[in-house]
């Protein structure tokens, strides 16, 4: 580990010492494994890592969270929103992911109460300032504590940290709300997200772990890896077959490639702050 981020982790340690007692919301990923793991190894038993089912993520991000969250020797506790009863979530536009963030914050918060834990924290970076993120403004509102941003804390070094806490998340790849698989202005319904979750996950089984099935109505548009693309047509009579079988008349492929929040891209007034919500 460098110095930078030797002299940041030490940062974050005390921090953490500070607050005493916590709970963190815990999705799995590297930056709130990092969370975890250094808020047990500062306070002990003193946190609790909160692990939240919602329609729009899938089970196995949460059992896997909950499964991570155990091996690290902490208490689990698990809940769920409903994401999908919200109608702000439902209607899908650039605003929605600050109320799915407000929903997320506000039950927590309540946990929080409930439970005698003075602060609730997450896993928000430093990079995550950089771009256009609704739920800074919900994490704000609702008092939430993102530890790593107030230690200067950024992507790189997260998962430099991560490594060297031996945590086998260090290289995951982010995942995000299958919202993010839809057109702003399409409403969402278990349907539609259950098809879409399904299709991506078929791609993943034949080889293609990278990979996003965006929902255009009738047509399904795979992205994958811009290298893995030739390697995807050799399996286009399958892949046809199967998401046809999942309900979509038609089966694209965007020869631009994956790249995180191509959905933004039709949307000139939000062109120059990207939403990295959207993945």
């Amino acid at each position: 580990m460098n110095e930078v981020t030797r002299n940041k982790n030490n940062q974050l340690g005390g921090i953490l010492q500070e607050m005493g007692r916590v709970m963190v919301a815990f999705s799995g990923g590297v930056d709130s494994a990092v969370v975890l793991k250094r808020a047990k190894q500062e306070l002990g038993d003193q946190v609790l890592a909160v692990v939240v089912a919602s329609e729009l993520y899938r089970d196995s991000e949460f059992d896997a969270a909950v499964k991570l969250a155990e091996d690290m020797g902490v208490a689990v506790l698990k809940t769920e929103i409903k994401e999908l009863e919200d109608a702000n979530i439902v209607a899908n536009n650039p605003e929605s992911w600050y109320y799915s963030k407000k929903l997320l914050y506000t039950h927590l918060n309540k946990l929080a109460k409930e439970l005698d834990y003075p602060f609730v924290l997450d896993g928000m970076i430093m990079d995550d300032e950089a771009d256009f993120r609704p739920g800074l403004k919900a994490r704000t509102e609702e008092g939430i504590r993102s530890v790593l941003q107030e230690a200067n804390i950024y992507k790189t070094e997260v998962r430099e940290l991560a490594k060297e806490l031996d945590l086998p998340v260090w290289n995951k790849l982010a995942s995000c709300s299958l919202a993010s698989r839809f057109p702003y202005g399409t409403a969402l319904d278990k349907q539609k997200v259950n098809q879409v979750n399904e299709a991506e996950l078929y791609l993943a089984r034949i080889g293609f772990a990278s990979v996003r099935v965006r929902y255009h109505e009738n047509v399904a548009r795979i992205e994958v890896a811009a290298d893995k693309i030739a390697d995807l047509l050799t399996k286009r009579e399958e892949i046809q077959n199967k998401l046809v079988s999942l309900g979509f008349d038609y089966v694209s492929v965007d020869l631009r490639g994956y790249r995180s929040g191509s959905m933004n891209e039709v949307l000139p007034e939000l062109t120059e702050q990207k939403v990295a919500v959207n993945a």
